[in-house]
């Protein structure tokens, strides 16, 4: 056991007391000069990784004793910052003096610091990981050359090193590299994008920022430009021949990678749901550097007006994806559904399939509504919409029975132009046949989850854990002032007692402020290598089975499948190999996850400030979703939410009351408070900072 494994055993046993070097020297056995040193040597860059700590009288003690904690840094653009990490159950606070040089999104050790009150805060010691090693920003050639940035989070001066090697033009967007950190950055100008008022660039900006790249790298194009766009007799063998089925594809209007297609056929039980995936894992082989840059991105990212792939065209769009009278290479999982809803028994093999016909959302629902123009064009695919319906009727029934929770979150369609100015903001509409899909999906990836646990293959799973006792009982005292009281105990929070309070408010206005709040208590999502089940849902087993082109995590999935239940490789090492890859991925990939979200709602906030520009000074109803003590958000009906500031409220004096999430006049006793329906006139918009704000309409000011 080498030196640095024995101190943390030691050090990290719940019988370890402080002990100085001379202790330590006696307690291993190094008490010899040379010995002595090589302690002294590792016990020093221990302390400067932060794997233990020293205490004032120089002892030393774990980090966990000396208060320390290892997370990630999140920055809010006003100055002051919190550090997330996995044994703490939220975030610890940071003053912005007590950042030294760290930036928004690296990983760093904190001494924790709690007060008397309750409050807790930390001070950023150390930044073990910088997460930010380029910028973007625009150049300004007023009194010399300047530079603004996007990331509104750094309040260093900065400084360009090598400005004089371009010519550079006022507005230039330019992506640079951070070649010093610190008060004073030094910035390296690696690229000028183009003008800040080019068409698509402010997309563009924000996606760079993310680190997320549009281009794939060469050799990774070489890769996909040597992979055959057809399916060869020799790559059929091994696989089942399922072209004789009617299998179709649904999906929106302006999709263009299919990695799912469904089949279904009636039973005297019940149904045959066949699930078809595309096998990515054919032809993104492991550790090529398509499956290292699919790696790297982790998923594909959907903004306005494009898509980010995790994978190039070729793939995405072309051999892996079903397009409808081609054939192609899948896994399929077939299940036999009886009426109670269930997976009455499965089968899921490799396979390879004719797609019958490409099918949308849209079309779809007016077949179910019948539509008779499209009822005949597609009379030919006879019932089997009608069956699709009745199946997933009963799927969605025994999931509700379970206490699946449907938050129902309204999701912005936002129109843009072939310059990417905005045309037009309304909410999704989500028909029957979205519905439909949702449901196949949810029961493949379960049933494929149960499969991984079962047979104990390495693999990824989806969890979503149960909310946090804090935030459960803030979700209650919400739905208690709404005038409903949350059944059941609230240490132990069931699925079912969430789904029935949303229910008693399906019709009421303030239904979307409080499913908003009950989705905001929730745990976020992520990849773990254990089977966790997931408390939305109400699933005991759950995974990413279903989109491989899109999402790095099914595409692993996929690889599991193959290597040990299609191949039946038992081999004990490479299992616990791929147990270990199992844990690295959980993480990578759920951190690329929530820097697809963040760069998805950074951009969709920027397009709605853009679009709402146009109405500054325009009236509007909305819904108070969200009460603060600096004002609260009023939610329009186009999913557009802006905020009216406390110091807009010219009539009166108001207090917050946090325990209802509410303002109160002291002279009027007037309230705004969660879920209120609310006049506005929109104040201003502001692109750059992604921000609107509204002024309550008719608001006089007091006397």
């Amino acid at each position: 056991m080498i030196l640095k494994e024995q101190i943390l055993n030691e050090i990290n046993k719940t019988t370890y007391h402080p002990l100085d070097i001379h202790e330590w020297a006696t307690l291993l056995n190094c008490t010899e000069t040379q010995s002595f040193k090589y302690l002294i040597k590792t016990m020093n860059e221990m302390v400067e990784d932060i794997e233990i700590a020293q205490d004032k009288k120089d002892r030393y003690i774990s980090i966990q004793e000396a208060g320390i904690i290892i997370g990630k840094l999140s920055i809010n653009p006003k100055g002051f910052g919190f550090v997330d990490c996995a044994d703490e159950e939220s975030g610890i606070y940071v003053n912005e003096k007590n950042m030294v040089d760290a930036m928004n999104g690296d990983e760093v050790a904190a001494k924790k610091v709690e007060y008397k009150s309750g409050d807790r805060e930390c001070s950023i010691i150390k930044v073990l990981k910088r997460n930010t090693t380029h910028l973007i920003g625009t150049i300004h050639l007023k009194r010399g050359i300047h530079v603004s940035l996007e990331n509104k989070t750094i309040h260093s001066k900065l400084k360009l090193i090598n400005a004089s090697a371009f010519h550079l033009i006022d507005g230039y967007k330019v992506l640079m590299k951070i070649v010093q950190y610190g008060k004073c950055m030094h910035l390296e100008i690696e690229k000028i994008l183009g003008h800040k008022d080019d068409p698509g660039m402010d997309i563009l900006s924000i996606l760079l920022e993310h680190n997320i790249e549009p281009d794939f790298p060469e050799d990774v194009m070489k890769q996909a430009e040597a992979i055959d766009q057809t399916v060869s007799a020799e790559q059929k063998k091994g696989r089942t021949d399922l072209t004789h089925r009617t299998i179709v594809t649904i999906d929106g209007n302006d999709s263009k990678d299919f990695d799912d297609a469904i089949s279904i056929e009636r039973t005297q039980e019940g149904f045959k749901l066949g699930v078809h995936i595309a096998d990515v894992s054919y032809y993104v082989t492991e550790n090529s550097p398509l499956d290292n840059e699919a790696r790297r991105r982790g998923t594909s990212v959907y903004v306005v007006d494009r898509v980010v792939p995790m994978l190039p065209q070729l793939l995405s769009n072309g051999i892996c994806s079903l397009n409808p009278h081609v054939v192609r290479l899948t896994l399929t999982c077939d299940m036999e559904i009886n009426q109670s809803g269930e997976v009455a028994s499965y089968q899921i093999y490799p396979s390879y399939i004719k797609s019958t016909e490409r099918m949308t959302y849209e079309n779809v629902n007016r077949i179910l509504d019948q539509d008779p123009e499209l009822c005949n064009r597609y009379r030919r695919l006879g019932s089997l919409f009608e069956d699709m319906q009745e199946c997933a009727s009963l799927i969605r029934k025994r999931r509700e029975s379970l206490g699946s929770i449907s938050f129902d979150k309204e999701e912005a369609v936002i129109q843009v132009n072939e310059n990417g100015d905005v045309l037009d903001i309304f909410p999704r509409e989500r028909g029957e046949s979205e519905r439909m899909i949702e449901d196949f999906m949810v029961c493949a990836n379960e049933c494929v989850a149960a499969h991984m646990k079962w047979m104990e293959i390495p693999s990824l799973y989806r969890i979503h854990e149960q909310p946090e006792l804090k935030k459960a009982k803030e979700l209650a005292r919400v739905a208690l002032i709404m005038g409903y009281r949350i059944k059941g105990g609230l240490d132990d929070l069931k699925p079912n007692q969430i789904q029935e309070m949303l229910e008693v408010f399906k019709d009421e206005d303030c239904y979307p402020a409080l499913s908003l709040i009950a989705l905001r208590s929730m745990q976020k999502a992520k990849y773990d290598s254990h089977c966790l089940g997931h408390f939305g849902l109400a699933l005991k087993e759950y995974t990413h089975f279903t989109s491989p082109i899109r999402r790095y995590p099914d595409l692993i999935v996929h690889r599991m499948l193959r290597k040990y239940f299609f191949d039946l490789n038992a081999d004990k090492e490479s299992i616990h190999q791929d147990e270990i890859l199992m844990e690295e991925l959980a993480d990578e990939t759920s951190i690329c996850e929530r820097i697809a979200i963040e760069a998805e709602r950074e951009v969709e906030d920027m397009k709605k400030a853009e679009y709402m520009l146009r109405f500054v000074g325009k009236y509007f109803d909305g819904i108070i979703s969200g009460v603060t003590k600096f004002g609260f958000f009023v939610q329009l009906e186009n999913t557009v939410e802006g905020l009216v500031q406390l110091s807009t409220l010219k009539d009166d004096y108001y207090n917050y009351d946090p325990a209802n999430f509410s303002l109160m006049g002291e002279r009027t006793h007037k309230i705004y408070k969660l879920g209120q329906k609310v006049r506005i006139k929109v104040l201003a918009a502001d692109k750059e900072k992604q921000i609107i704000d509204f002024v309550v309409a008719g608001a006089r000011k007091r006397r």
